[in-house]
């Protein structure tokens, strides 16, 4: 492999292990069922695809998100089998499964699903610009 290959290469695996980073984090945030740890992760135009409908630009997405925290209490929200199919500087998608447990309407319940996110770097910072999920 040449020095060039070695620093895509190398590029690369630091991008997604940064990507890889910001979605804990994310995922994090959303554990803290705090909307205004939430917020910052979205980006002001981001487009959100949930089962229930969606979502267009931060309030709409923030709105649908505080939903989900009041329905579904003492949630626990996990990503798993993260993939990174288009990774640039720029611009990233990630698709990976989820899995939820919490309590609704005093009944325990959960449920899991997949997702896809794309995610764009804004300001110097990466922020969610698309997310579906999918049960």
């Amino acid at each position: 492999m040449g020095i060039g290959m070695m620093t895509v290469v190398t590029h690369q695996v630091s991008l997604e292990s940064e990507l890889t980073s910001f979605m804990g984090e994310y995922e994090r945030a959303n554990n803290s069922h705090d909307i205004e740890r939430v917020v910052p992760f979205i980006a002001e135009d981001a487009t959100y695809w949930f089962s229930d409908g969606s979502y267009q630009g931060v309030e709409e997405v923030r709105s649908a998100i505080e939903r989900t925290f009041a329905k579904i209490l003492d949630e626990e929200y996990e990503i798993r089998d993260l993939e990174w199919p288009v990774l640039t500087a720029e611009v990233a998608v990630c698709r990976y499964r989820f899995a939820w447990s919490g309590v609704v309407d005093g009944e325990p319940r959960s449920g899991q699903g997949r997702g896809t996110n794309v995610i764009v770097r804004r300001d110097g910072r990466w922020r969610m610009s698309h997310e579906h999920l999918s049960s």
